[in-house]
């Protein structure tokens, strides 16, 4: 019988060793090769973390990630076993359509005596891997498609070329087995997979920087949402005494006035007239500059440029403010350079920009003086509102033209406002070419200075709408016909009560009717001089009833004049292209109604 040995042949056991250490070389070089490509993966991973808890410019992030690469492959090349000896690594960028690219990062070289060279392209051409080198395109592409790469893409996801991880090596020396071996392992493995993952790191820092710079964003609309609605608040609280105050004026003296057997003498009656009359005024200044401002930041404030004259607007101010002065015990000054006589802007602006000013002058000073003074410095006159009063700190001086802003001391102190009047005025400046600037110390006072251009590029005109504000300060004449028949479509019940009162005062005829079927009822009754409709009727809107007038014949030519709530920028022509002769917003002006009655009652004439 034949007998095997378990002992091994001793030539076979001499020819298994060189393949045991040729396995045992492929490992440990697998080894290195993988821990390499590790190592620089967390490396580059500690990059994106850090791009998210810090959120950095853009360029700087990159350049980290990019010198990451760089150090994380020298030190892989230079830290092992493998035969590599004379090694550097570079990035080279480049911008879309351009043919050159730059070699903006670069590894120390181990020996910096010897200069490195890529892979020789012809037999006169090298490359020398250095800062700054410029590069051609066409040779990193040809670095690329060698047998043994030098050059790598580096790209977004989109496949746009971002720049070239490049590799340079000293002329090779040796042509032993191992050298070869692992020049090899360098270029066919851990270069490439170093570029994808440098790639990768690329686009997703730029996903980290878009949605950081997005999240950012966010966080100021949440802030300044905030912020608003903080204003939102103070405003509506601020706006609701505001409210309040006057109201309760109104509704106690009228309560006072209507008492079951409370005669008060007529110097008693008048004053509390008076007081309600003023409190009514206040609620109207206090709408009228929550729409100036609504209309402004809409972009919708009508400016109507005229010639002023400066010295007789400046006194009808200071005529307006000198009650509330005197009352206080505080002295009225009045400063004007005598050269001084005309500007071209908006008269009714211009009042209330430098009433905003005087009246928060009048209400932050209790002791000493307030004072304008109008000066001429080039081709700007600078109106000057100074007082004596509680100053502004620097702190409150920042915010105070933003709207709702109030100073914390003068909520405390109780004193009245809303915080819009610096608004409107600063923006009202600001429309007429110029400017609000304040100075204020603490204890002494305060100097707002409105600074206007003498004159303005577009045409000074005079609109129809203001020439009708204007004579309404004028007393109307008490002369129309009591054969005068005026037809008054009012839903209202007050208001109505109050135009027929006012009409009938004049000596008009006045026929009342609430809404659009007593009207067409009334209309086969009475043949009027004049309708005057309300916009917002029960059953019908006026301008609508307007249009369906037009459409009649008989009713065609007589003139309709409307009265409406409606006070926004278009509104008026809105109502014009109704059909409709005329406009008055609500509350009535009295004068001005009973002017545009007059005109539109009158028979034409040749002249008209």
């Amino acid at each position: 019988m034949q007998q095997y040995s378990s002992l091994p042949d001793q030539k076979s056991l001499i020819d298994a060793t060189p393949k045991l250490l040729t396995t045992i070389e492929q490992l440990r070089a697998q080894l290195w090769l993988e821990s390499s490509l590790n190592q620089l993966q967390s490396r580059l991973n500690d990059c994106l973390l850090s791009a998210c808890n810090t959120v950095p410019q853009a360029e700087a992030a990159q350049a980290e990630i990019f010198q990451t690469v760089i150090n994380e492959i020298n030190s892989a090349v230079h830290s092992s076993n493998l035969a590599l000896t004379e090694c550097a690594v570079g990035i080279a960028m480049c911008q879309p359509q351009e043919t050159v690219a730059t070699v903006c990062y670069v590894s120390r070289s181990p020996s910096p005596n010897s200069p490195l060279f890529l892979e020789v392209l012809t037999a006169e051409k090298k490359l020398l891997l250095r800062l700054q080198e410029v590069i051609k395109i066409e040779d990193l592409q040809q670095l690329e498609n060698q047998q043994l790469p030098s050059a790598w893409r580096l790209a977004d996801d989109s496949g746009s070329v971002l720049g070239w991880l490049i590799l340079a090596t000293a002329p090779l020396s040796s042509h032993h087995e191992s050298f070869i071996e692992s020049q090899v392992q360098l270029r066919s493995q851990l270069m490439p997979r170093s570029a994808k993952c440098c790639s990768t790191a690329l686009v997703q820092l730029r996903h980290i920087l878009s949605w950081s710079q997005r999240c950012q964003q966010l966080s100021n609309s949440n802030q300044e949402l905030e912020r608003t609605n903080q204003l939102k608040n103070q405003f509506l609280a601020n706006t609701s005494h505001e409210i309040r105050t006057p109201l309760g004026s109104i509704i106690g003296f009228t309560h006072l006035l209507l008492a079951p057997g409370y005669e008060p003498t007529k110097e008693r009656q008048q004053e509390y007239l008076n007081i309600i009359q003023s409190s009514g005024k206040h609620l109207l200044a206090l709408i009228n500059d929550i729409l100036d401002l609504s209309k402004i930041e809409a972009n919708q404030l009508e400016v109507q440029w005229e010639t002023i004259d400066v010295p007789i607007l400046c006194g009808n101010v200071l005529a307006l403010v000198k009650e509330k002065a005197a009352n206080k015990g505080l002295k009225l000054c009045l400063e004007l350079e005598p050269d001084i006589t005309t500007l071209v802007a908006d008269p009714l602006r211009l009042k209330q920009m430098l009433l905003n000013l005087l009246f928060n002058a009048l209400k932050f000073t209790s002791i000493g003086s307030v004072g304008l003074k109008i000066a001429s410095k080039g081709v700007f006159v600078h109106f000057t509102v100074w007082d004596t009063g509680t100053g502004i700190s620097q702190e409150d001086q920042v915010q105070l033209f933003q709207p709702y802003f109030q100073i914390a001391k003068a909520v405390a102190d109780g004193i009245e406002g809303t915080g819009l009047g610096l608004a409107v005025t600063q923006k009202l400046a600001q429309i007429h070419g110029g400017s609000v600037k304040v100075e204020s110390e603490i204890d002494r006072g305060s100097r707002f200075t409105l600074v206007l251009p003498l004159k303005q590029e577009m045409e000074v005109r005079v609109d129809e709408e203001a020439g009708e504000a204007k004579s309404s300060l004028f007393p109307v004449p008490l002369t129309p016909s009591s054969s005068v028949e005026i037809l008054l479509v009012e839903n209202d019940l007050p208001n109505a009560d109050l135009i027929q009162i006012y009409l009938r005062k004049l000596g008009y005829q006045v026929t009342w009717v609430k809404n659009a079927d007593e009207m067409w009822e009334a209309l086969t009754q009475l043949d009027p001089a004049v309708i005057l409709m309300d916009v917002c009727l029960a059953d019908e809107n006026g301008l609508n009833l307007v249009q369906q007038l037009r459409e009649h014949q008989q009713y065609r030519t007589i003139p309709v004049i409307v009265q409406t709530a409606m006070a926004m920028k278009g509104d008026r022509e809105t109502c014009l292209a109704a059909g409709v002769n005329d406009y008055i917003s609500k509350p009535i002006d009295l004068p001005l109604l009973a002017r545009l009655v007059a005109k539109y009652s009158k028979p034409p004439t040749s002249a008209d």
